[in-house]
C-alpha cells in the first residue's frame, strides 16, 4: 500500500478527532413555563452545576433553552420539539412545563425542577424512584412555617387572601392544604382566581375588604405579574406575604422561601448523574431543604404594617 500524503493523514486524524468529540458531546434541552426571577435562577443554577460537573456549553455540551411565555399550548409545542431532538436529558422548570414534557415522552430522560408536588401533578407515581424516565427536584414548602410568617407580619390577621391560577396543579395543592391548616390557627382562606397573568391585578382588587393579608405561593402567573399585586397592596394597605424570596425585592413585605439558584444547582447535579450514565428512574425525587427569610421594611410601611425588630434581625436578607 502506498504511503498516504501527510495532508491526507492529517485530514484523517482531524476527522477521527471530530467523530470522537461528537461522541463525547452531551445535549441538554431546558424549558420553563415563563421567565421570572425565580425560574431564571433555576435555569442558571442548572447550567452552573453542569459546568462544575464537567459539562460546558460550547465544549462538550449542547445546551438549548426555550420559555413558553406563560402559554400551556406553547409549552406542549416546545415539549414535542425537544423530544424530537432526542437530547440526553430534558429539564422542565415549573409544573406546567414538566407536565407537557412528561406527556410527550416515555423514553427521553426528564428532570423536573421547581415543582411543588410532583405526585399530585402526576409526574411521578410517588416520592420513591419512579422506575421510568422521570425524576427531579421539588420546591415543596412546609405551610405551617408560612402561616407562622403571616402571623408575624400581620399578628391580627384572620382572613388570608390568596391569588392563584386554578389551572396550575401546585397552586391547587397549596390551596387545599391551607384550607385544612388555617382553621387550626383561627384563620380562613379567601380565594381569588387569576387564570392568566393579566388577571392578577383584578383578582387582588377583589380581595379588598375581604382579606386582612394576601399570601402568594410560587404560582407562575402571579409571580410573573407581581408588580400588579404590589400596586393593590400599597393602594389598599393590604399586606403581601410571599413564598418566593425574589418577590420581596419587587415589593412583598416578607418571604420564607427556597433559594432558587441553589435549587437549580441541585437539579443540575441530578442531570449530571444522568449524563454520566445513571437512569432517571433509579434516582429518587428530591426536595430542597435550604430556606431563607427575606424582609422588606419599606414595603411593610407602604402596606400599612411595621415589622418587629426580631423578625428583621432573623432575616437572611433585608431589602432596602
Amino acid at each position: 500500500m502506498k504511503n498516504l500524503p501527510w495532508m491526507t493523514l492529517g485530514a484523517v486524524a482531524l476527522a477521527a478527532s471530530a467523530v470522537a468529540t461528537a461522541a463525547d458531546q452531551k445535549s441538554v434541552a431546558v424549558t420553563a413555563i415563563v421567565e421570572h426571577p425565580a425560574l431564571d435562577a433555576v435555569r442558571d443554577g442548572v447550567q452552573a452545576a453542569l459546568k462544575a460537573e464537567g459539562f460546558e456549553q460550547g465544549k462538550n455540551l449542547k445546551w438549548q433553552y426555550q420559555s413558553a411565555q406563560g402559554n400551556t399550548g406553547t409549552a406542549a409545542q416546545i415539549a414535542r420539539k425537544f423530544v424530537g431532538d432526542k437530547p440526553d436529558a430534558i429539564v422542565a422548570i415549573a409544573t406546567p412545563s414538566a407536565q407537557a414534557v412528561v406527556a410527550a415522552t416515555k423514553t427521553v430522560p426528564v428532570v423536573f425542577s421547581a415543582v411543588t408536588d410532583p405526585v399530585a401533578a402526576k409526574l411521578v407515581p410517588s416520592w420513591e424512584p419512579s422506575k421510568n424516565n422521570v425524576t427531579g427536584v421539588s420546591d415543596l414548602l412546609a405551610l405551617d412555617k408560612q402561616i407562622d410568617l403571616i402571623r408575624q407580619v400581620v399578628p391580627e390577621a384572620k382572613r388570608v387572601g390568596m391569588v392563584y391560577n386554578p389551572g396550575e396543579a401546585n397552586s391547587v395543592v397549596v390551596v387545599k392544604e391551607l384550607k385544612e391548616l388555617l382553621p387550626k390557627y383561627g384563620m380562613t382562606l379567601v380565594e381569588a382566581s387569576a387564570p392568566r397573568s393579566v388577571d392578577v391585578g383584578s383578582a387582588a382588587r377583589s380581595l379588598i375588604g375581604k382579606a386582612d393579608v394576601i399570601y402568594t405561593n410560587t404560582d407562575n402567573n402571579v409571580v410573573s405579574a407581581y408588580e400588579a399585586l404590589v400596586k393593590v397592596g400599597q393602594e389598599a394597605k393590604l399586606p403581601l406575604v410571599a413564598s418566593d424570596t425574589d418577590s420581596v425585592k419587587r415589593g412583598a413585605i416578607a418571604a420564607l422561601g427556597i433559594n432558587y439558584r441553589d435549587l437549580g444547582e441541585q437539579t443540575g447535579r441530578m442531570v449530571a448523574r444522568i449524563l454520566k450514565g445513571e437512569k432517571p428512574g433509579d434516582i429518587k425525587p428530591e426536595v430542597s431543604t435550604k430556606m431563607e427569610l427575606f424582609v422588606n421594611p419599606g414595603a411593610a410601611e407602604k402596606q400599612g404594617v411595621k415589622l418587629s425588630d426580631a423578625l428583621i434581625k432573623s432575616a437572611a436578607e433585608v431589602v432596602q
